[in-house]
């Protein structure tokens, strides 16, 4: 795999977080966007997602609650389906993602999610194009994850012939929730399968506990059968809402990256792990404090419009950012990522 190719689809990274906010944040967005929920109401969702028909359910009870643990996860956001469709799609036809021609995500890569809620979605369509997907969150979502996953099997193998992306009707009644509360599959850091064991795609994708202010990232995340301890893609879809949140939030985004630098296993690639983060551009306070400290750790590119689904480009409400640690891209990379890369002594790291 090479990062070389994917910084030089990137282009220039992000200088100022500063400038970076303003500059997304002068942009006109859709009215229609608001709050940025699908439909706070219904209690599962049906929808078309890169070319998948799923049925997710949702908990519309626990969103207008006063749980402690929050409730935001406890329903589908509109930037979820469009990062789906954007990051699972590898086809060499149709505008494929640059993690896929890169060769940063392949048949063999371990991906990691983090703050998935009860949501599989990315899962569920981009887990068929690798070998792993670990989605995690806080261990009472475990329930409901698995219900959704179980629930969908069918819709990993057997693609829809509905048009991709599109939002369907929805169902009212019954139904669980991203933060709905429910028995954890498991405790601590381990990692329990939340799709089962069994042959096909549906075994690709399991479930672990992980908090982000009282857990420890360790490579038992990958999972106890596995022999690689690390991941390739660290990726999170709109996470970014509660300014106590953001320190935790990076520094579990880090460690997960430097699992790879533990990680001896032959099943290792020597790549650094990248991290991608697709948020929808709500309170510019919130998203500069996690533009300055997410830029302590990583250096950070935003992913260009052409390189992007329409419903993620610029005035779309929606943001994309890459991120690589600083300890494992060149300082020539890092002032000029482009045309220095292959000189630079850290090269081999990305062939």
């Amino acid at each position: 795999m090479s990062l070389k190719e994917l910084l030089q689809e990137l282009g220039e990274p992000v200088e100022s977080p500063e400038e970076e906010t303003f500059e997304l944040f002068t942009q006109e967005f859709p009215s229609s966007l608001e709050l940025g929920i699908i439909d706070p109401k219904a209690a599962v969702l049906d929808l078309t997602v890169a070319g998948r028909d799923l049925s997710i359910h949702q908990s519309p009870g626990v969103l207008s609650s006063n749980r402690a643990g929050g409730t935001t996860g406890a329903v589908i956001w509109k930037i979820t389906p469009l990062f789906a469709e954007w990051i699972s799609n590898s086809s060499s036809l149709t505008n494929p993602n640059p993690l896929f021609t890169s060769g940063i995500l392949s048949s063999d890569s371990f991906v990691c999610e983090l703050g998935c809620g009860i949501s599989p979605i990315v899962a569920l369509t981009l887990a068929p194009k690798i070998s792993r997907y670990v989605l995690t969150d806080q261990p009472y979502v475990a329930k409901f994850v698995e219900q959704n996953i179980q629930e969908n099997q069918s819709s990993i193998t057997h693609r829809s012939s509905n048009s991709k992306g599109s939002h369907k009707k929805t169902k009212a009644g019954g139904g669980g929730g991203k933060r709905a509360g429910g028995p954890a599959a498991s405790g601590g850091s381990g990692v329990s399968t939340a799709a089962g064991n069994g042959d096909g795609d549906g075994g690709k994708i399991h479930f672990a506990p992980l908090d982000w202010e009282t857990d420890e990232v360790t490579p038992a995340l990958t999972g106890r059968t596995s022999s690689q301890k690390s991941f390739d893609v660290v990726l999170a879809c709109d996470c970014i809402y509660n300014e106590a949140l953001i320190d935790p939030f990076v520094t579990a985004c880090a460690d997960l990256c430097r699992l790879r630098e533990e990680d001896e296993s032959e099943a290792s690639s020597s790549a650094p792990c990248v991290c991608v983060i697709a948020q929808q551009l709500r309170d510019e306070e919130i998203f500069e404090s996690w533009m300055t400290r997410f830029c302590k750790d990583f250096k950070a590119w935003r992913v260009p419009d052409h390189l992007l689904v329409e419903g993620l480009r610029s005035g779309s409400g929606f943001a994309v950012h890459i991120g690589v640690l600083k300890e494992r891209v060149p300082v020539k990379v890092q002032n000029n990522p482009v045309e220095e890369l292959a000189a630079s002594a850290y090269a081999p790291l990305y062939v």
